[in-house]
């Protein structure tokens, strides 16, 4: 078995806030108000292999933006420990940390809002490769040539500022700044739900390419089953902080095991089910501030008894390469 290029192992992230002192006065008068704790991620336990294109799927609110900033060590882990090459990151030394820095890269949402606005093109994408000893300055223009080719920008342009492209274009950018500093395994935060449908495609051949000639490990976050089909190899669906069902792409479209990856790929349109009344998963999600006990999903589940009330279903193997999280398996 070849050990994953990334695990995460009972990671959790919590986003607290106490009250200031307005807020403990009010409570001494007897107003009903306390500390609030987000229980933004729950003890997800997911392996990555190298090479593999992972897509982390769930409805908004879910913790996937969470998970994957924690992966690329922009928020650290409340418990549990993240582990990059069978190393625990939290554990590596400065210059071991530094270099795992610069293998995991993330690609976010909004390419406007991710770019400095008072950089060039050509200063965004060079100045993290410089600062790192990746080129010397002597070669550090025809590096960013050579990067911007690669994710289909055009060389002569580099001098522009961010807001004199279009959004495709600002996604490339941010996209060739990642890869500028070599990563192995790059994190992608939704990174085409900003653009029109045309050029999310052009992206997604991007991304396909990128992985086949630099031989890229992909943690694909996304909301969009369609285009998770298209890219994915292995489908993560989480809910409320926690993973509840992994498999392989199509094990999952095919023959989904978990109530709420059945809710969620019902709610999908298809071509093949045309004439068809979609119906929402029922009920509200539930608030990470105080989230249900047991299953997280009982309470919109049609399947749930009283076991799921009260009992948090193990992620554990049901088939070979699935894991699902439900007291139906047994």
């Amino acid at each position: 078995m070849t050990t994953p290029i990334l695990e995460t192992r009972n990671a959790t992230k919590r986003f607290s806030r106490t009250l200031d002192f307005a807020a403990k006065l009010a409570q001494r008068l007897g107003a009903n108000v306390s500390d609030e704790t987000v229980h933004a991620v729950d003890g997800v336990d997911l392996q990555i292999m190298p090479g593999e294109v992972v897509g982390l799927v769930g409805e908004s609110g879910c913790g996937k933006s969470t998970l994957g900033r924690m992966v690329a060590g922009i928020l650290p882990p409340t418990e549990g420990s993240i582990v990059f090459n069978g190393v625990d990151i939290a554990a590596m030394d400065a210059k071991a940390a530094r270099k795992a820095a610069l293998e995991i890269q993330m690609i976010f949402q909004d390419p406007f809002a991710s770019l400095n606005p008072r950089m060039r093109v050509d200063q965004i994408i060079g100045e993290a490769p410089l600062f790192h000893g990746i080129v010397s300055r002597a070669e550090l223009s025809d590096y960013v040539d050579d990067i911007m080719r690669r994710t289909g920008l055009d060389p002569s342009l580099k001098r522009r500022y961010p807001h004199q492209f279009s959004g495709g274009q600002r996604q490339r950018i941010g996209i060739a700044r990642a890869l500028a500093v070599k990563p192995r395994f790059l994190v992608c935060d939704e990174a085409i739900a900003a653009l029109d449908v045309s050029i999310q495609a052009q992206i997604i051949n991007l991304f396909v390419d990128l992985r086949e000639e630099l031989d890229l490990t992909y943690l694909f976050i996304s909301h969009d089953l369609s285009v998770v089909e298209h890219i994915s190899d292995r489908v993560v669906i989480m809910y409320l902080g926690r993973v509840v069902e992994s498999a392989p792409i199509a094990d999952i479209f095919d023959a989904p095991n978990h109530p709420y990856t059945v809710a969620l790929l019902n709610e999908a349109p298809r071509l093949d089910q045309r004439n068809r009344n979609f119906q929402p998963v029922k009920g509200e999600i539930p608030s990470p501030l105080d989230p249900p006990p047991g299953c997280h999903f009982h309470p919109r589940c049609p399947h749930a008894h009283a076991r799921c009330s009260a009992e948090r279903p193990v992620l554990r193997e049901v088939a070979p390469g699935r894991l699902s999280a439900c007291h139906l398996n047994d």
